[in-house]
């Protein structure tokens, strides 16, 4: 059994978090992390309405009596979802723990404290979990430059992000990015997180409903196989290497506008990649650690063997190797 801050505080039993992934994060997957003892989160915005995720969570919940949350990304938008409804049916629904990431927290978190919730923010920074911190949530989920989506822009990779956030912080932080076996597990422990969050790794499971072609495609990938778009405008995205994302770089580099790439990033084209299994139809997030998934397993399998196999690590390999 592996005891962090985080389990304690969040209520789970083991410290591997599933977290938010637009067209990922639904029922199936979500039941099978909680299942497994981890923590999995519902992509509110992957549910077009505030009530089809009101439905989302029911229905979640017919398939688990263990702990699982939301995830609710908040950016600014021309037109932006009804996000203050989407939090009020989340309340409404009875789910004690949200991630939030995007935008600042702080507007809603005297709703969810209210309501008895817990808040684990995402960060890609020191600076930014020191102030999520600072406003009040829970934890934090701090994101290192190998991550899938978006890794920030001060380009600092786990190696060093996350001991660094953990010299500061006096709140439970687990860490993201590059992360998919009990290997990742460990050395997170070491530098001073609580848990890990993986994505990627969650990608790639029975119970992620995603087309099987795209996870066999991170299976036969490496982790040479992702590109850095939007690199120019400041809002750098990790995705995976395919014809669309060498394209936008291309533009990019050309000295191309957001303008000009518009259509081929188009969430309903990246939609398309995970429903219909057509690897070029959009862009898609990948991190670096397809590099490191090798097989297609359930969630449950997945979760006891990265346990298993860290608890091996600290008790065995690692005790051996410190002499009297």
């Amino acid at each position: 059994m592996l005891r962090t801050r985080f389990t304690e505080t969040f209520g789970v039993e083991h410290p591997i978090v599933q977290g938010g992934m637009m067209w990922v994060g639904r029922a199936e997957l979500v039941a099978a992390v909680a299942n497994a003892g981890g923590l999995g989160f519902i992509t509110a915005l992957t549910q077009p309405t505030p009530d089809e995720l009101r439905n989302e969570i029911a229905r979640t919940r017919e398939l688990t009596d263990k702990p699982f949350g939301v995830n609710i990304t908040i950016l600014p938008s021309i037109n932006p979802p009804p996000y203050a409804e989407y939090v009020q049916a989340i309340i409404d629904s009875g789910v004690k723990i949200v991630e939030t990431a995007g935008s600042n927290p702080e507007p809603y978190l005297p709703y969810y404290h209210d309501a008895g919730i817990k808040v684990l923010h995402k960060c890609t920074s020191v600076r930014h979990a020191l102030k999520a911190q600072h406003v009040g949530v829970d934890g934090v989920s701090i994101d290192g430059f190998e991550c899938a989506g978006h890794p920030g822009e001060d380009d600092i990779p786990g190696l060093i992000l996350i001991p660094a956030a953990a010299r500061v912080l006096d709140i439970p932080m687990i860490a993201s990015g590059g992360i998919a076996d009990a290997r990742g597990l460990v050395a997170a422990l070491a530098l001073g997180a609580d848990g890990v969050n993986m994505g990627t790794r969650f990608l790639c499971t029975r119970e992620s409903a995603i087309d099987q072609k795209v996870k066999e495609q991170i299976v036969a990938n490496s982790e040479l196989d992702t590109q850095l778009i939007f690199r120019t405008m400041r809002n750098t995205a990790r995705v995976a290497d395919n014809e669309i994302s060498r394209k936008v770089v291309e533009i990019e580099k050309a000295g191309g506008k957001f303008e000009d790439v518009r259509e081929l990033v188009a969430g309903a084209r990246g939609r398309r990649v995970f429903e219909e299994g057509d690897l070029d139809a959009g862009i898609w997030s990948a991190g670096l650690a397809q590099g490191l998934i090798h097989d297609i397993p359930s969630c449950a399998e997945l979760i006891e063997r990265m346990v298993s196999e860290a608890e091996e690590l600290i008790t065995a390999r690692l005790a051996d190797i410190v002499t009297a």
